[in-house]
């Protein structure tokens, strides 16, 4: 079985450990550490993104990527019907912990279950697809998961500016980024995030039957948008 590091240091935190170090190793610059405390904000941490994000949630919710819970345990205060879905049993574990009452471990991919209103991808959830040819199979699954006059509500960033001063060298789609967690002086396998700019979603949205709407722009390259099917 493959470590859950992610699972690890999260509930590490719920479990009162507010100083843990981990760091996250990437494949364009020096290593960061991560914010594990955005994972347990509350309604007045939310950015302007999220904010709007969660106002355009209605019906029945699927959170894709749940991680601690942070957007469905607002949604659930808020008596929205939401569920949690998250692939790191850990995570589950920890939203357990929080009061979350709908949880489902499991991987996206795999689950077609039940049709909602709302999919909610935050914190580029989308990201998990890594590649681009990833994300049009997940658009394509995704349609299993909708109901008929459903959205998908998610948010990504143009990262071009990563390389403004340098060069690529491949022919990858430069959103496609490797990072790897660090904790406890155990390292976890690389994985592929990906940051997909307006452009490539309008693009991908268009051939897989959907109508992209973007919502709402930040001043960090941030953008809100709402796919609709066509």
């Amino acid at each position: 079985m493959k470590p859950d590091i992610y699972g690890d240091f999260l509930k590490d935190y719920q479990a009162g450990n507010h100083d843990l170090e981990v760091l996250l190793n990437n494949n364009y610059t020096l290593s960061e550490d991560f914010p594990v405390d955005a994972f347990f904000r509350e309604d007045e941490d939310l950015n302007d993104i999220e904010v709007f994000a969660l106002n355009l949630c209605e019906g029945e919710i699927l959170d894709i990527g749940a991680g601690a819970g942070v957007h469905s345990l607002i949604l659930q205060r808020n008596n929205f019907d939401v569920t949690a879905l998250e692939i790191s049993a850990g995570a589950c574990e920890v939203m357990k912990q929080r009061g979350l009452k709908k949880i489902i471990n499991a991987n996206v991919m795999d689950y077609e279950e039940k049709k909602y209103d709302t999919l909610l991808m935050m914190m580029n959830g989308i990201g998990f697809c890594g590649y681009v040819d990833e994300l049009k199979n997940f658009l394509i699954h995704a349609k299993n998961l909708l109901k008929p006059n459903g959205q998908i509500v998610f948010d990504s960033s143009d990262v071009s500016y990563l390389y403004e001063d340098e060069q690529a060298e491949t022919d990858s789609y430069y959103g496609e980024i490797d990072y790897q967690y660090e904790y406890k002086g155990e390292s976890g396998e690389w994985f592929s995030w990906l940051y997909a700019d307006e452009g490539l979603m309008a693009d991908l949205a268009r051939e897989c039957g959907y109508q992209l709407q973007i919502m709402f722009r930040d001043d960090d390259n941030a953008y809100l948008g709402k796919l609709t099917l066509l």
